[in-house]
């Protein structure tokens, strides 16, 4: 009796065994994974299981899959939310930016992007913190045969007050014209802006300053930004500037368009004078995010 009780005993430690071994190399299936591959490729889907050298993974479309972790370059958790009709919704690129001008939304910390506009623009801008970000760019017309060029640095505080609906935020943008002598610049600003990332609408104020002191007129910014689908971003950006009784307004309507992790955002500026109506000039923007992204 005794021997046969030993047997079960061993075979229930043995049943149990085999279970948390098991359960090792599953993960939770109701969770949604991108898995980004090193030849480009992308898929979505459950994880049914995975151990060192091999992932199981179950898409909507192509069933089951099993990839070698070996050739997997990142396994990513995602929102359900992000799956909009059976499609991928990317992230936004640039969500703390319209075409150019801030928005109330930060970087998170660890995250960071590179911009460019029409090759002359460059500016990097790093998360320190989930309310503190720092940039720094420059115009390299060095490059081009120039001698001055103009350097800055923009740092930014982003305060949520009503998360994903209601944020504020602060910052400055400084910078100097290397290679000439009293040409420092800068501008403090303040925004508030009302919806989410992906849909919003922006309110800014700002004050210019230079070698002849702090502009006597506020700049006002309104820009907003609608997301179309699981690609795109219709987005205006807009100015009133007043500078020793002249008015400029600068209109604009651009289109970002996200290109996996890139966005590449073009449209055209129309700026407004007494002089001047109804000149349109082209835009050309690329971002690419890095970091925590």
């Amino acid at each position: 009796m005794q021997k046969i009780q030993a047997k079960i005993f061993f075979l229930f430690i043995l049943i149990q065994l085999h279970g948390l071994i098991k359960a090792q190399g599953e993960t939770d299936s109701t969770s949604l994974t991108r898995v980004e591959m090193n030849d480009g490729n992308e898929f979505i889907g459950h994880i049914v299981s995975q151990d060192t050298s091999i992932l199981i993974l179950k898409t909507e479309k192509l069933g089951q899959l099993t990839f070698n972790k070996r050739d997997i370059v990142k396994i990513t958790p995602i929102n359900p939310a992000a799956i909009k009709k059976g499609e991928y919704w990317f992230e936004n690129p640039q969500s703390t930016r319209y075409l150019w001008s801030p928005d109330g939304y930060g970087l998170k910390k660890g995250e960071g992007y590179y911009q460019n506009i029409w090759v002359l623009f460059n500016q990097v801008s790093y998360g320190v913190t989930n309310y503190f970000s720092i940039g720094a760019g420059i115009l390299p017309v060095f490059l081009f045969g120039g001698g001055e060029t103009p350097v800055w640095i923009t740092p930014k505080f982003s305060i949520p007050v009503v998360k994903d609906k209601f944020n504020v935020g602060a910052g400055a943008l400084v910078g100097t014209v290397l290679g000439a002598s009293g040409t420092g610049f800068g501008l403090l600003y303040g925004l508030t802006t009302v919806g989410s990332r992906d849909m919003n609408i922006s309110l800014g104020v700002g004050y210019g300053v230079s070698g002849s002191g702090w502009a006597k007129s506020p700049l006002i910014s309104l820009s907003a930004l609608a997301r179309t689908g699981a690609r795109g971003y219709l987005i205006t950006e807009n100015y009133y500037i007043n500078m020793n009784g002249e008015t400029l307004v600068l209109l604009s309507a651009g289109y970002r368009w996200v290109i996996k992790k890139a966005g590449l955002d073009f449209g055209l500026v129309m700026p407004i004078t007494a002089d001047l109506t109804f000149i349109a000039l082209p835009w050309l923007g690329l971002t690419i995010p890095f970091g925590n992204h």
